[in-house]
């Protein structure tokens, strides 16, 4: 009988195709997370893994499970810079991920940020919280209008792609980047370009070497000083301390970040940056969305296990696309 280690607890329902094909699942009873030594000694015990984007399959584990019995990772994300591919491929392993189920979703939560950055809504929650707000002033909570301004999205994707369509709703003029040309309205070839322009820019792109601080002290310096960013994509897409420091000094109005360096465990500059709005990676985080992302990962490793090639796996020689990754 195939075993498959699921290393965190998933939502009821999410487990469904390995049950379904008699595959025996390994997991703890609680939602204690797996240490990269654990993992390495139960990879090799097991034909399959089924994680979220938390956990680091590196190639120790990788090579400790391939010498052993497995043979395919299925990531609860639709990003896999959690995962060595490269070393993955190298060993016969497979590796699956999540694309299309969470589009919807995480382009609702980036939008949610975009209103909220723009429009101080955290900062207004805050106030009114610690008591700050006894009385109603015309200039209080003095915010931005969405509606009518301009948004620069950051790699045009799935993801983005929603995004934009939302922003239509809002009268917004919606420009995009990506690293090769879209045939659609609105490309901006330069990304210098793109942020000069924007009064919102909404990022949507995977980590890899390209995109780690993509946007640092040089870009934040390109923005308006009333422009919000946003990220919904990676934490190491935005270099933090540069934000922090632009959030400070008022060279930009506002952000709001979905993900950040560190997590779950944002800096305390972040935790003290004013206009900023900041959750925990909560970008595909409704029930549906997460049990659809169970169940399509633990279904690529069903496949995979059966000698079936899956619809959801990372295929050989694979660049990233452009997209945000929940």
């Amino acid at each position: 009988m195939d075993r498959v280690l699921v290393t965190r607890q998933l939502t009821p329902g999410a487990l469904d195709p390995l049950h379904a094909a008699g595959v025996e699942v390994v997991q703890r009873p609680d939602d204690t997370p797996w240490s990269p030594a654990e993992l390495a000694t139960v990879a090799a015990e097991v034909d399959g893994l089924l994680c979220p984007l938390t956990d680091q399959i590196d190639r120790s584990v990788l090579e400790a499970g391939a010498a052993g019995r497995l043979r395919v990772v299925g990531n609860v994300a639709v990003g896999y810079d959690n995962v060595d591919v490269a070393a993955a491929r190298e060993l016969g392993v497979a590796v699956c991920h999540t694309p299309g189920v969470l589009d919807q979703t995480t382009a609702d939560l980036a939008f949610l940020l975009v209103l909220s950055a723009t429009r101080l809504a955290s900062d207004a929650e805050r106030d009114l919280r610690a008591g700050r707000r006894t009385s109603w002033g015309f200039g209080d909570n003095l915010s931005r209008d969405p509606h009518g301004s301009v948004l620069g999205l950051v790699g045009y994707g799935r993801i983005a792609r929603q995004v934009a369509r939302r922003a239509e709703g809002f009268a917004m003029e919606v420009l995009h980047h990506s690293r090769r040309p879209t045939g659609f309205p609105g490309y901006v070839a330069e990304l210098d370009d793109l942020l000069a322009v924007a009064d919102v820019v909404s990022l949507h792109v995977p980590l890899t070497d390209a995109t780690d601080h993509l946007i640092g002290g040089r870009e934040l310096a390109l923005m308006k000083p009333t422009a919000v960013l946003v990220n919904t994509a990676r934490g190491a897409v935005v270099d933090e301390d540069a934000l922090v420091d632009a959030l400070e000094a008022g060279r930009l109005f506002a952000a709001g970040l979905d993900v950040f360096e560190g997590e779950p465990t944002p800096s305390p500059r972040l935790l003290a940056a004013p206009r900023l709005t900041l959750l925990p990676h909560v970008g595909s985080a409704t029930i549906g969305t997460r049990t659809k992302m169970g169940r399509l990962a633990a279904q690529g490793v069903v496949d995979v296990l059966a000698g079936r090639v899956p619809s959801n796996l990372v295929p050989p020689d694979s660049v990233p696309p452009d997209l945000v990754t929940g």
